[in-house]
């Protein structure tokens, strides 16, 4: 068999190509965008929901836990919706792309 000048995939001296493809992709489905309008959106969500438990607003609270535990789950509840919104954003703007395409 002959030596090739290619190492074998996986070794030391193997090349890894550039992807340019990733970048490109993340940049046309608007990911940043929508992550910062993501983020937004569940901040002040969370905002208002911590607002609304933490100062009574709606009436007397059941039971009194401490605000910090409040603003512990207020900060989860900001990951969980601003991930929720920036994945239905970039959904959309990828069915949008595929239409596009079409």
């Amino acid at each position: 068999m002959a030596e090739s000048d290619d190492p074998a995939p996986g070794t030391p001296g193997e090349t890894v190509p550039e992807r340019p493809g990733t970048a490109n992709f993340v940049r046309a489905l608007n990911v940043r965008r929508n992550a910062r309008i993501g983020v937004g959106v569940g901040v002040v969500f969370a905002a208002v929901v911590y607002a609304v438990r933490v100062f009574e607003l709606l009436g007397p609270a059941p039971d009194s836990a401490g605000s910090l535990y409040f603003l512990m789950l207020a900060f989860v509840l900001a990951s969980g919706v601003a991930l929720l919104v920036t994945l239905g954003l970039t959904v959309r703007s990828a069915a949008r792309r595929a239409r596009e395409l079409d």
